[in-house]
């Protein structure tokens, strides 16, 4: 028995191997193939080298894809992790450390600081966990990869782009496993759409207050937000609706009905 069971994992380790092994030789022959793609919109050969040559498959990057916690967590649980008291006396500290600088933010975008303090609160724990994974390298994964490859490869051609621009150093991009970065953890494309150069300083520096809070700000005003505005409503379902329409999490929703057509069985 013991035989059968080094046989099985001695296949099992070859197995995997040889499929990292197969992923790292496929994802050469693809990253030479979107180099291609990468001049061909524009993106100098200079700037390229620099910025792609140490880039890598991430396997780990695939694993995180596959299991986000928006998509396994139920919702109590879910925002239970991500907003607690001591949150908000944390929100408070980085309030009076940046007082004069987000109360201006505040009034020069019309977005309320309470609202930028949450969603930095949420996105990084206020800045303390930025992400330490190499950002080109994430893209270029998720780019390789199947699931979600259109996207992630408009991300990465905009982050060169960026870079080509010298509007980001290619040195400092370390993020999420999506490619996100900074405070507020912006896509590519939200940079390039909606990041500010707040202290004019002529590079965007989103790991810092001053740049990262009025971004944030701009981010938020540009795509239709209103001051003192509710940002929720609470909607009262009537008890003839059935449990089995009713979804605690957002993996695997069954029975799945529009509310419009809710009301229309319903009412």
């Amino acid at each position: 028995m013991k035989k059968i069971y080094k046989i099985l994992i001695t296949f099992f380790l070859l197995t995997i191997n040889c499929d990292a092994l197969s992923s790292d030789e496929s994802f050469e022959v693809w990253l030479k193939s979107f180099k291609k793609h990468a001049l061909n919109n524009g993106i100098s050969e200079r700037t390229f080298d620099l910025s792609m040559t140490k880039v890598k498959f991430n396997p780990k990057v695939i694993e995180y894809d596959r299991f986000q916690p928006e998509f396994y967590e139920d919702t109590k649980t879910y925002i239970g992790k991500r907003s607690s008291d001591k949150k908000v006396k944390n929100a408070i500290k980085i309030y009076k450390s940046n007082k004069s600088l987000i109360d201006e933010v505040e009034k020069e975008f019309s977005v309320e600081k309470e609202l930028l303090l949450a969603l930095m609160g949420i996105e990084t724990n206020f800045g303390k966990f930025l992400g330490k994974m190499d950002i080109l390298s994430s893209l270029a994964t998720l780019s390789f990869d199947k699931r979600r490859r259109e996207f992630f490869t408009s991300e990465l051609i905009t982050i060169l782009q960026l870079i080509d621009a010298g509007i980001i150093d290619y040195k400092i991009l370390y993020g999420s496993w999506a490619g996100a970065f900074g405070n507020f953890q912006f896509m590519p494309s939200t940079i390039k759409n909606y990041a500010i150069d707040y202290d004019n300083n002529t590079v965007i520096e989103l790991k810092k207050s001053n740049d990262s809070f009025a971004s944030a700000a701009n981010y938020l005003k540009q795509i239709g937000w209103k001051i003192n505005q509710p940002c929720y409503k609470k909607v009262e379902l009537s008890n003839k609706i059935p449990k089995k329409f009713l979804n605690t999490s957002a993996r695997n929703i069954k029975n799945k009905i529009s509310i419009k057509k809710i009301k229309k069985i319903f009412s």
